[in-house]
Order: C-alpha cells, then structure tokens, then sequence
C-alpha cells in the first residue's frame, strides 16, 4: 500500500486554499506515454489524496484488465503544482497521480508504478538514479503541416524570431511551476529547439518530462502556432531526440566520479555502460516505441545508429562527456537513442535495469571507438563485433519480445500489453500505401 506523508496532505491543502484554488487536475500516463487524466472541485481534494479516486481503467490503453477494471487515482502531494496559465480566481493546480487497485494496491500496469519498482531495486543496493534529459522538438505554424517558424541553425543567436519568444515563454512557465531549467537554445534543424531540464531523481524527472511536454504544446496553441515532439516529422533534417544524461548516487557522493579511473569513470560506471550496451537493441523499442523512430535512427543527422560508446564523439550510442576538474558531482554517460515521444516512465526504467545487469554481473565495457563508426567499412565492423540498432520498428519488436531484461524490468502486465500494441501498430502502417510508393511505382508498373 503507498502510504502518504501526513505533513505533505496538509501542506497541500493548505496551499490549495491560500490560493484559491478550485480545480485540480489528477495526470497519469497510459501505457504509450500519453498523458490522461480528470479534474476534481477542491472539496474531494483531501479524498484524492488519502483515498484515490475512482475511474474506469478499461477505457485506458495498456489497462484493461477483466479483474481490474475499477482504479484509483491516488494524488502524489509532493506534486502539487498551480498552472500558470489558468486564471488566478478559481485557479487550476495539477497532481501526478499513483494508480491503486480497490484493495489499495499499486496497479502492475500503472508507467509511474512500473519505475517506482526498478527504482527500489537500485535503491535497495544503495543507489539513487539521476537523469537529466535534453529534449528538442519543431515548432510549426499550425499541427496540419510542417511549416516552419525560422530558417535558423544550432545555437543561433539572430534577431528574435517567433520561436524564440515561445522558448522564453516557456522557460517562464517551467520555473513558475517549480521545474529549474538549465539552459535552452535553438537546434540543428530550422524551427528546432531544445530547453535541458536540471538533473533530478529519475521518478521526479518522468513527471517532469510530462509537464514539459503539455507546457510546450501549451504555450505555442497560446499564440496560435503548433509544437511537435514527432521523433522525424520532416525528411532531410535532423529529428527529435532525448539525450539521457545519467549518474547514480550513494549520499551525496556521485559514485560514476574516479580520481584515477581513465576519463574519471569508476567500475560502476563502465559496467553501467556495458549493461546499456549490451542490452541495448532490447530496450530500443521502449525508448524509441513508434514506426517515425526509426525514420530518425539513421546515418548523418547526429542520431546513433550502431552500438558503441566515446569520448566526445556525437555519433555514438553513449557519449562520456569531457570532465572539467571540480565537477566530480557531474560526472555522467549521455545515452543518445531515445526520442522524446517515449513514455519517460518506461524508458527510464529499461535504462536503468540494463545499467544495473552490468553492475550486477560485473560487464566488461569493451574499448571505445574513437572515430566514426559511421566512416568505417561493414567489414571493420564486423570484425569490431559493432552491432546496428534496429533498423526499424518491427525489428525492435522481435528483439524485444525475446528480453527477460525488459521483460523483468516493465512486468508482464506492461510487458505483453506493449508488445502487442506495438505489433497492432506495425500491421496498421504496414498496410498503408505511401505516397512515395504511389509516385515511384504507380507510372511504371
């Protein structure tokens, strides 16, 4: 049973009234990522704390169950949160919440419960899992195409452009709502950008990621225009990605930091690194879960196609960035696969039980590639024992369906409900007939 901190209920309440709040919106995600949820009046808020709220879970994808059907939303306080952007008389505050079943058990199909669980197992060997995502997205004149705002480029710094106004709005926004930004900037592609979220404990952070998402979705339908997470929603640029930087922690020690160890990685840290490698075609389909993943997954857009890791090089899977004396606590691996249309709950969780095998099992990290692995032949490939990542979303599938790793880090519950409805996806855009096959085949055959 989740038993709920009496002073953090009653700081809740007491923050709902000294800001006349009188709506309150209970998140959660389903199985794919997708933020669902429903408001109650201030009245029932005490209810929604101690108790959960009912609802029908079978109307929620990955949750049906013919004996679970009935759920409860029970609010996490410690996520309290008002939303900036409703009105200030009668105002809209947000809870993440924790699904419950009528027994007060969490719900084994719940995303929030299924990280809650791989971070006990960190936490029961003694360490806590820190990320720090970085996730871009477009901005568009409006959600039916792909029109861009501005024809800018990394890191440019131009006469304010419309993207750049909404950037600043949400920043604004994010650290209104008690989420610190670190920095933002444009990216590679015309009309991209990127705001990096400050690291924090990985269950705090997948909720944060969910907030971010809606704050950036927010502000652009504010002023008219439309903003996309989409792993690739155009050709011929680079798409969305969600670089994971993470660490774990004993105290307030960073134990991936090593006075001696080669590029002041510890053991921990390279056998972290070798579990991600390893098992990294198996949690692919989790952190990269749609059919337009892939589309981004390929060579020259600065996305990691084979597995390998490197100092510095921005082609591989995992990238150790440069250490800077006195920065031991930021000592980190930067895992570059994931896009930000993942469901953060579950990607967070096949990340970190793939580090933790590595541990656990003592991995060798095998030698980095120091070059682009990009430029080499097949054949130097081959012969390095470099594997691809899959090439598209029903090979993640069929790699996956094989995992006891994911399998075990997900639960069966989640596990073969996200299997199958990935499978259902692929049938679904196997049968579509593209509009390039039309015009390559229609006049010739």
């Amino acid at each position: 049973m989740l038993k709920r901190n009496s002073e953090a209920v009653e700081y809740v309440l007491h923050e709902a009234r000294e800001n006349d709040v009188k709506f309150i919106r209970l998140w959660f995600t389903d199985i794919l990522g997708g933020i669902k949820g429903f408001a109650i009046t201030v009245e029932e808020l005490e209810n929604a704390l101690t108790r959960g709220m009912g609802f029908d879970g079978s109307a929620i994808a990955g949750y049906a169950r013919e004996d679970e059907r009935d759920l409860y939303a029970l609010a996490d306080p410690t996520t309290f949160s008002i939303l900036p952007w409703r009105p200030r008389t009668n105002a809209v505050a947000r809870m993440f919440c924790d699904i419950v079943t009528p027994d007060d058990k969490p719900f084994e199909g719940d995303p929030r419960s299924v990280l809650r669980r791989n971070i006990k197992r960190a936490s029961d060997k003694g360490f806590t899992y820190y990320v720090a995502p970085e996730l871009e997205y477009f901005y568009f004149k409006d959600q039916t195409g792909t029109g861009f705002l501005d024809s800018s480029g990394y890191f440019d710094q131009n006469t304010p452009d419309l993207g750049t106004d909404l950037r600043r709005e949400t920043v604004l926004t994010l650290e209104e709502l008690g989420i610190p930004v670190e920095s933002s900037h444009h990216e590679a592609a015309p009309s991209q950008h990127e705001i990096d979220l400050r690291h924090t404990d990985a269950l705090t952070m997948a909720d944060t990621v969910m907030t971010y998402k809606l704050v950036v979705k927010e502000i652009a339908m504010s002023q008219g225009y439309f903003a996309s997470f989409m792993p690739k929603p155009s050709a011929d640029i680079n798409g969305n990605g969600m670089h994971t930087n993470m660490s774990l922690f004993k105290g307030d020690e960073n134990v991936f930091y090593s006075e001696t160890g080669r590029h002041h990685m510890s053991e921990t840290a390279r056998q972290f690194c070798a579990g991600l490698l390893k098992h990294a075609r198996e949690i692919t389909l989790v952190t990269n879960q749609w059919v337009n993943s892939y589309k981004r997954l390929v060579p020259s857009y600065e996305a990691p196609t084979y597995v390998t890791w490197a100092e510095v090089n921005r082609s591989d899977l995992i990238r150790i960035p440069s250490f800077k004396p006195g920065r031991e606590s930021s000592r980190r691996i930067e895992y570059r696969a994931p896009d930000p249309a993942c469901n953060p709950y579950l990607a967070f969780s096949v990340m970190l039980a793939a580090g933790m095998e590595g541990v656990d099992k003592g991995y060798n990290l095998p030698p980095a590639i120091e070059e682009n692995v990009h430029h080499l032949a097949p054949s130097e490939r081959k012969k390095l024992g470099i594997e691809s990542l899959p090439g598209n979303l029903w090979e993640a599938i069929q790699v996956t369906e094989a995992s006891d790793l994911v399998r075990s880090s997900l639960g069966d519950e989640v596990f073969n409900s996200f299997i199958e409805n990935k499978k259902i996806e692929w049938e679904n855009y196997s049968s579509q007939i593209s509009q390039y096959e039309l015009e390559k085949y229609l006049p010739i055959l």
